[in-house]
């Protein structure tokens, strides 16, 4: 495997496209190495693990944000400020968890109040989102 790896190359291993890759230099997520004479910017292996480390962090829910401060901690003495950003993610998605469910609850009531509604009435949602 070459160790210098055309921004294509490094999108393909990285499972996202060129822009992504564009956008994370924009954030500061990913260092834009300096452009040589030939005119192609040169990316290594380790561009892509940090790629891939971002796109996993994004799947458990972080944001770029988060990911770049995920990124600044020191890997050797991380385990316990990691934990606790973690921690922290794990109970905002609990939050968000109660909250969909509390709204999946209410939009069922709406779809079942449609459901036994004639045609002649007011939808019940339409009625319910006009309400002062």
């Amino acid at each position: 495997m070459s160790n210098d790896l055309t921004i294509g190359t490094l999108a393909k291993r990285s499972g996202v496209n060129v822009e992504t890759i564009r956008y994370y230099q924009r954030r500061h997520l990913l260092h834009e190495p300096s452009k040589p004479p030939d005119g192609y910017r040169q990316y290594s292996l380790e561009t892509v693990k940090r790629v891939r480390f971002i796109k996993r962090a994004q799947t458990l829910g972080f944001t770029l944000e988060e990911v770049s401060g995920l990124l600044g901690i020191d890997e050797r003495k991380a385990c316990l400020e990691t934990r606790e950003i973690a921690a922290q993610k794990l109970t905002l998605i609990e939050h968000k968890i109660v909250e969909l469910s509390r709204m999946k609850k209410a939009l069922s009531g709406l779809v079942r109040a449609c459901d036994i509604s004639s045609g002649g009435e007011p939808c019940p949602i339409i009625h319910l989102l006009i309400q002062d």
